[in-house]
């Protein structure tokens, strides 16, 4: 009998540990536990190096990474089965998304890449954003059947993503990290490099032939024909003189370090015209487009003048570690679109009406003045941020700033309604802290999405010691999600240096920030 019982503890002992109770063990502490398990059991060059949670962590990358190539290459070859220009157009953003999300996480699993748990943070929501963005596309056209012409994009990306950014959340990645986040970012975030000045750049844009080119569409290409900047180089500083510049500029992945230097708001001005009624995408409506990481702009102000009618976005970034200063975004629904990764803007005027600031950017606003405009449809939101999921580390932070109508709407104030945001996504987040709220914000604060209940109990929308005759809370909206923040230590989990670290990169720039509350 006890010969019996041991043979019988040593069974369950050794089904306990055996490879498929293994791999279903590890994957039920994710928020997605059947695509973990399918993929980790199919995919066994992974499974076998899992030792423990940081290995755990790296697979779980690592099957995200898979998958998401697999996309990418089938999603090439379906370029013929679109049905319409707009589909296509669609189409083409997914393409580069994809690109783009294998780019952030090859970052997260390449051994060479030095980073801390919050860069791996960053690039996992990145690269979330990336495949909400995708599909977003599609939306704009009020193509909702995309699937059945493209089920590649159907293939558990976003939920293998998901799953590590969970894991990662934890802070027990661990994946190839450095002490102290001063020694994780690049070389060039440290002091001692050039200053912001018009007599160091490299190049000068003048539409009077004063300069080296004429458009800065030219200074970008000769820029990128020059090859990627090494990490720890100086900045490439374009400056741009007086004059307006009607063009589309993109600034791709591989300009690293790129400044655009104008004389000035008003003076020195980019302007394009792009929008969704025109057949662009939201994402791909923007004048200026800027995904080299360490992007810096200061003195330049980036239009669209498409109308209110649609989205057109006037500056679109995806940049890490970029700062915008002394800039101007003007248009009117979706102006300014902070799509991704960590963002800082100081003393920034951003004109619109619907949704004036959107993306979902890891992003700061401070010092800034967002100027409401008229509106078609008498409703205007000052934010819509875009956070797909709880353990993303994004969020759109406004901090010590100014909420007022702009002239022209003063004397419509009474037949138009202006909120602070809705939520376009089930985990939106935004907190406006300091900030002097005029009195065109409408006493319940915050509008719902569409007229609908949609991400009432999942958003963070919170409201700190702010002022004016527009701060009042006793008439806000009572949703779950919404918090009034009265406790000094609450509120400083979004105070800059918390939330996106200014104090280890925003010096060097010589931009004037504010670090606390």
């Amino acid at each position: 009998m006890a010969t019996r019982r041991i043979l019988l503890l040593f069974l369950m002992s050794f089904l306990s540990t055996s490879p498929a109770a293994a791999v279903k063990s590890w994957c039920s502490q994710t928020p997605h536990p059947k695509p973990c398990e399918y993929f980790l059991t199919n995919n066994p060059k992974y499974k076998v190096s899992i030792k423990g949670k940081p290995d755990f962590v790296r697979a779980a990358a690592h099957l995200a990474l898979d998958r998401c190539m697999h996309a990418k290459s089938g999603l090439h070859h379906l370029g013929p089965n679109c049905r319409s220009d707009r589909e296509r157009e669609a189409w083409a953003d997914c393409v580069d998304l994809y690109e783009e999300t294998i780019h952030v996480l090859n970052k997260t699993v390449d051994p060479n890449t030095k980073c801390t748990a919050d860069d791996v943070q960053t690039w996992l929501s990145t690269a979330l954003t990336n495949l909400d963005t995708c599909a977003a596309g599609f939306a704009d056209f009020g193509i909702h059947d995309y699937h059945s012409v493209f089920p590649i994009m159907s293939n558990n990306v976003s939920l293998l993503v998901s799953n590590a950014l969970a894991l990662n959340s934890k802070g027990v990645s661990n994946f190839n990290s450095v002490k102290g986040y001063k020694d994780g970012f690049p070389r060039w975030v440290r002091p001692g490099h050039r200053k912001l000045l018009q007599s160091s750049s490299d190049v000068v844009v003048a539409q009077d032939g004063s300069g080296n080119f004429t458009t800065v569409g030219e200074a970008v290409a000769a820029a990128a024909a020059g090859g990627s900047r090494p990490v720890g180089s100086d900045w490439y500083v374009i400056y741009v003189k007086a004059g307006t510049y009607v063009e589309n500029v993109e600034i791709g992945r591989g300009l690293r370090n790129v400044m655009l230097l104008g004389d000035g708001i008003g003076r020195t001005i980019i302007t394009g015209s792009r929008s969704v009624d025109g057949g662009s995408t939201t994402f791909n409506s923007a004048t200026v487009v800027v995904v080299g990481d360490g992007f810096i702009a200061r003195g330049i102000t980036f239009r669209n003048t498409a109308g209110a009618q649609s989205q057109a976005v006037a500056l679109r970034s995806g940049s890490n570690l970029s700062v915008f200063y002394q800039c101007s975004f003007e248009g009117y629904q979706a102006t300014l679109y902070a799509h991704s990764q960590r963002q800082f803007y100081r003393d920034c005027d951003i004109y619109g009406t619907v949704d004036m600031v959107i993306g979902n950017a890891a992003v700061v606003l401070q010092n800034c003045s967002f100027h409401a405009r008229i509106p078609a449809e008498m409703i205007n939101t000052i934010t819509s941020q875009f956070r797909t999921d709880p353990n993303q580390n994004t969020g759109t932070i406004i901090h010590n700033s100014r909420v007022m109508p702009t002239p022209e709407l003063v004397p419509l104030l009474i037949l138009t309604r202006t909120y602070l945001g809705r939520p376009a996504r089930e985990f939106s987040r935004t907190v406006f802290m300091k900030t002097e709220l005029g009195g065109l914000i409408h006493p319940a604060g915050w509008l719902e999405w569409m007229g609908t209940t949609f991400a009432l109990d999942t958003l963070y929308y919170a409201e700190y010691a702010n002022t004016g005759p527009g701060s009042s809370t006793e008439n806000r909206v009572k949703w779950p999600g919404y918090h009034v923040i009265t406790n000094t230590s609450e509120a400083e989990q979004f105070a800059p240096d918390n939330f996106i670290l200014v104090d280890h990169w925003v010096p060097n720039t010589n931009v004037p920030f504010t670090s606390g509350l």
